[in-house]
């Protein structure tokens, strides 16, 4: 029986609106678990299963462990098994987890907008190259991803990330997944307020608390006080966006109920100020409404966009000063959306003179032993400290005017750009079939190859175009919010063959344009075909863009001929 005592005693009953079946909403009644997912939570509290790994399955091996450990409660400490190889993607619906289950797993190791000093990211680099066979990914929840993980190594992982101050507790399952943090927080010349205080006193107090580890499915979280929202607060499930009162100064709003994948939404805005030291208040509100009211019965309608689309925003805000934090919050107008870049790319000045460089890896895609490297250049060139993006980039903080240009020119040698191409800069990529059980398609590779193929078509263009590649429906590399969203699936080719490809979304983005684009029906594009569609699309948006028209704009208008790829337009150069 799930504990609702949970909510402050001053709590006071709301009139809530009923749903027409029961939804397996705690806080109404219904209480019994109705999937084998909510069971296997009531069973036992996954944060249990550490004790277990440590003591028993790390010694004992693959073979002991009790399967509702593994595909269930092991994702609380970060850990999911990955695709055993050689099993292509038109299997990925037929099999069972147990068919796709490799005897290794990935491992999920959080961030939540940290500053990494010289050691973390060593260390990160060094239990790359030792324990996973020199794998690790930059992922858009900025998080260090590894793969190959043996079970009997997962003590040592954790007792050397803990030397650093790092961890991979609920860092998947229903759970507060890792928080995305601005990565220039505290240096940016025009930050509105500095959320990292926040960021660490939430997870100092929740990460791995009972109270907050059953949710009925994952809570994302973003804190930003930066005026160009480089958290993506519009698909988080609670989000804490800077804004200014007039009165009150620096503080902020609260978005809650984003989200993609099948069925995306974005945010709601509650247009309120909330001061620094009352958003871990807030925090705890919003995710303990999700506790309780959150719909249980389905998976696929378990997150909090569905709550929040049901109740209201004026509703979800109500609830939220009366039973969860007992006092009003103080209204004021949301901040407006910026238009530009959120990846903060390249050489910036910092708010004390020294300078941030951003720098991209390719699709996220880097490894053990190029962490150790950034760490030796890290510590060559005096950086004060890294922070990861939700672009899949890394931020390099407090680097001295005069050594710049030195390591600017180092970082490229190791393969991170800090004047990367548009394609290098605006390419995003989930993990693929490579290693993902959920994927059918390749995703990695192929979006690493398409780079190369349009910066040799492309190589000075002169717009912003994003392309973010994905390789199922769920929508982890944001399918829906890029100029060109690429979706996995298997698509029949020319010679009636069933192939790797694409369904695409087109015109999709965030921020003032923010809209989740323009689904082509029934248009589908081959993987190996992908090249050309692309360079076609761009070369019809060069063509026929008006002046100063924006990608996301002019796809949104163009004539459906030009954005299937039918029709190809010369473009007039002057």
């Amino acid at each position: 029986m799930p504990d609702l005592r949970y909510k402050p005693a001053f709590a006071k009953r709301t009139e809530i609106p009923r749903p027409k079946r029961g939804e397996g909403q705690w806080a109404l009644g219904f209480t019994e678990p109705l999937n084998k997912n909510e069971q296997s939570k009531k069973d036992d509290d996954p944060l249990n299963v550490r004790d277990r790994i440590l003591h028993i399955y790390s010694k004992r091996g693959f073979d002991s462990i009790d399967p509702a450990d593994l595909r269930g409660r092991f994702r609380w400490m970060g850990l999911y098994t990955q695709r055993k190889p050689g099993i292509d993607g038109g299997k990925t619906a037929s099999l069972g987890e147990e068919e796709l289950d490799d005897r290794y797993f990935m491992m999920r190791v959080r961030t939540d907008g940290a500053l990494l000093p010289p050691q973390a990211v060593r260390v990160l680099g060094t239990i790359g190259q030792r324990f996973a066979r020199d794998t690790a990914d930059v992922t858009d929840r900025e998080n260090i991803q590894y793969h190959w993980v043996d079970i009997k190594d997962v003590p040592t992982i954790w007792d050397e990330l803990f030397e650093v101050g790092l961890t991979t507790l609920e860092a998947c399952g229903d759970s507060p997944r890792g928080f995305l943090g601005s990565p220039v927080a505290g240096v940016a010349a025009d930050e509105i307020i500095d959320g990292t205080w926040a960021l660490e006193e939430i997870k100092r107090r929740y990460i791995g608390d009972p109270r907050f580890s059953n949710f009925p499915r994952k809570f994302k979280t973003g804190i930003t006080g930066h005026p160009q929202h480089d958290v993506a607060p519009e698909i988080q499930d609670v989000a804490f966006v800077g804004t200014v009162h007039p009165e009150l100064g620096p503080g902020f709003d609260v978005w809650v109920g984003g989200g993609l994948s099948t069925n995306p939404h974005f945010t709601g805005k509650l247009g309120v100020w909330v001061p620094l030291e009352q958003v871990p208040d807030v925090w705890a509100g919003v995710a303990g409404i999700f506790r309780d009211y959150g719909y249980r019965r389905l998976r696929s309608k378990a997150r909090l966009k569905f709550l929040v689309a049901d109740w209201g925003t004026e509703k979800f805000r109500e609830v939220l000063e009366n039973e969860y934090l007992g006092q009003p919050l103080t209204t004021n107008p949301s901040p407006a959306s910026p238009l530009g870049y959120r990846d903060h790319i390249g050489v910036h000045e910092q708010k004390d003179g020294r300078r941030y460089i951003g720098v991209a890896p390719v699709v996220g895609r880097i490894s053990g032993t190029l962490l150790t490297q950034l760490a030796e250049l890290m510590e060559q060139y005096g950086v004060e400290g890294a922070r990861l993006t939700p672009y899949q980039k890394i931020v390099l903080i407090g680097v001295e005017p005069d050594r710049v240009e030195a390591l600017v020119a180092a970082l490229d040698g190791i393969g991170l750009s800090a004047r990367p191409s548009n394609w290098r800069r605006n390419t995003m990529a989930c993990t693929g079939i490579e290693f993902c059980k959920l994927a059918i398609v390749d995703t990695k590779q192929r979006s690493a190859d398409l780079i190369a193929e349009l910066e040799r078509r492309f190589p000075e263009l002169d717009a912003t175009i994003t392309v973010n590649v994905n390789g199922c429906p769920n929508a982890c590399a944001r399918t829906q919010l890029a100029d060109i969203g690429l979706k996995g699936q298997l698509v029949v080719d020319r010679n009636g063959d069933q192939v790797e490809g694409f369904q695409v979304h087109l015109g999709g983005a965030v921020g003032l344009q923010a809209n989740f684009g323009r689904k082509l029906r029934a248009h589908k594009v081959a993987s190996v075909d992908l090249d050309d569609y692309v360079s076609t699309l761009v070369e019809n948006y060069l063509a026929d863009r008006e002046a100063g028209e924006t990608f996301t704009t002019w796809v949104l208008r163009a004539d459906e001929t030009l954005v299937r790829g039918d029709k190809v337009l010369e473009v007039v150069t002057a």
